[in-house]
C-alpha cells in the first residue's frame, strides 16, 4: 500500500526529523546521532557550518569548544568524509572503508606508492599527530589531477588513507587538520558488520534523519537515498514515489513550530532538488559567484519559519568591530508583523551567541 501525504505533512515530517521544531535536543552527541552527519565547511562568514548547524538545533547552550572536546578528548565524535559523526556509527562505516579507494586511479596510485604509504604510516606512528605539511613528499609516482590536489602527494595520500580507515583526523587547529594512525583515534572494540547489514542500518538511520526521502537520488558526498527502507508514499503535488520513516508517521500531527536560521550546508537544504520539491524553495549558495552577480549575498542563510522557508538572511560577522552586519533580509513572501518579529528575534539570538551586536549595513 502506498501512503498519501499532504505537502504540509511531508514538510513537517522533514523538519521534525531534522530537529528543527521547538522541541530542542538535549546535547551535541544526541544531535549528531539523530542527524547522522554534520557538515564540516570551515567558511566562517558568520560561523563554520558545523557550529551553525548545531546552534540552530541546540540554541544558546551550544559552544564550539564543547564540540572540540567531544572530538579531540572524549572521542565521542569523529571526522570522516567531510562530516562529523558519532563514534557509535564507526561500525557502520568500516565496511565502506574496507572497499576504499573506489576509483581505479586511486587504487593504482596507492599501489605504485606502497613504500611512501608505509613510510607515512611509520612517521605518524612515531611522531603523530601531524599536519600534511609536516610529512615530506616522497611519492614514487606523483598524483595527477586537473584540480587543486595535483602533485600534492602527502595530502592526497593522507586523504585516501583516512577514507580507507588506516589514518584518522585526530584534531584541527589554525593550520588545519592533524592526522594520526587510526588506532589512536578509533576505539578497538568496534563490532564487525557485514556489508549488507551495515548498508541496511545506514539507510535506516538516514531515513530517520531525513523523515522522507527518495529510494534513489543523485550522487552526493554523503548518500541521500534510502533504497526500499521505510514505507512507500506519494506527496501531494510532487511527482514520483518517496519513502517515509514509519516512526515519523507514528509521531502524529503535533508540530511545535519555530523560526530557524540555517547553514547553506544544512542537511535540510543541501539537496536542492528535494528542497524545491517538498518546500517550493529556491536557493543557491553564491559565495563562488562574482559579487555583482549575487542575488541574495555571499553566504545567505535560509530562513525556516515553521514548516516553510520564507527568505534568506544576508549577513556577515565582523568580529574585529564586534558586530553582525545585516545587509538584507530577503523576503520570499511578504512577512507579516509576527513573522518579521520572529525572524529578527532569531537574528538577535544568533548575534548574542556569537558575542556580537546587530547592525544594519548599508549596501
Amino acid at each position: 500500500m502506498v501512503l498519501r501525504l499532504t505537502a504540509e505533512q511531508a514538510r513537517r515530517i522533514a523538519v521534525r526529523a531534522q530537529l528543527l521544531t521547538a522541541e530542542r535536543p538535549a546535547g551535541i552527541v544526541e544531535t549528531i546521532d539523530a542527524l547522522t552527519v554534520v557538515n564540516i565547511e570551515p567558511t566562517a562568514a558568520i560561523a563554520p557550518s558545523a557550529d551553525l548547524i548545531l546552534w540552530s538545533r541546540l540554541g544558546w547552550p551550544y559552544q564550539p569548544a564543547d564540540l572540540v572536546r567531544l572530538v579531540e578528548r572524549d572521542r565521542a565524535v569523529f571526522e570522516w568524509g567531510g562530516f562529523y559523526r558519532t563514534m557509535a556509527d564507526l561500525a557502520l562505516l568500516l565496511p565502506e572503508m574496507r572497499r576504499r579507494p573506489e576509483s581505479i586511479q586511486a587504487r593504482e596510485w596507492l599501489a605504485a606508492n606502497d613504500v611512501f604509504r608505509r613510510d607515512v604510516i611509520a612517521r605518524l606512528r612515531a611522531e603523530g599527530p601531524l599536519h600534511a605539511a609536516d610529512i615530506p613528499d616522497a611519492a614514487q609516482v606523483p598524483w595527477r589531477s586537473s584540480g587543486w590536489t595535483n602533485n600534492r602527494n602527502s595530502l592526497q595520500l593522507l586523504e585516501i588513507l583516512v577514507l580507507c580507515g588506516e589514518v584518522a583526523v585526530s584534531s584541527r587547529d589554525a593550520a588545519g587538520r592533524l592526522f594520526d594512525v587510526a588506532d589512536r583515534v578509533y576505539p578497538a572494540d568496534v563490532p564487525v558488520l557485514s556489508d549488507e547489514d551495515a548498508a541496511r542500518e545506514r539507510a535506516q538511520r538516514r531515513l530517520a534523519a531525513l523523515g522522507v526521502a527518495r529510494a534513489k537520488a543523485a550522487q552526493s558526498p554523503e548518500p541521500i537515498d534510502v533504497g526500499e527502507i521505510g514505507e512507500a508514499a506519494v506527496v501531494e503535488g510532487v511527482e514520483g514515489e518517496w519513502r517515509v520513516d514509519p516512526a515519523a508517521l507514528e509521531a502524529g500531527d503535533g508540530f511545535a513550530a519555530r523560526t530557524a536560521l540555517l547553514s547553506p550546508f544544512d542537511r535540510l537544504v543541501f539537496d536542492r532538488k528535494r528542497l524545491t520539491e517538498l518546500f517550493g524553495y529556491g536557493y543557491l549558495l553564491e559565495m563562488y559567484k562574482p559579487a555583482a552577480q549575487r542575488r541574495w549575498g555571499y553566504f545567505a542563510l535560509p530562513i525556516l519559519h515553521g514548516d516553510r522557508f520564507i527568505g534568506k538572511l544576508d549577513a556577515k560577522a565582523d568580529r574585529k568591530a564586534g558586530v553582525l552586519r545585516v545587509h538584507a533580509v530577503h523576503e520570499d513572501v511578504p512577512f507579516t508583523e509576527d513573522t518579521s518579529a520572529a525572524v529578527h528575534s532569531e537574528i538577535e539570538r544568533l548575534a548574542q551567541w556569537l558575542g556580537l551586536e546587530v547592525t544594519e549595513a548599508s549596501r
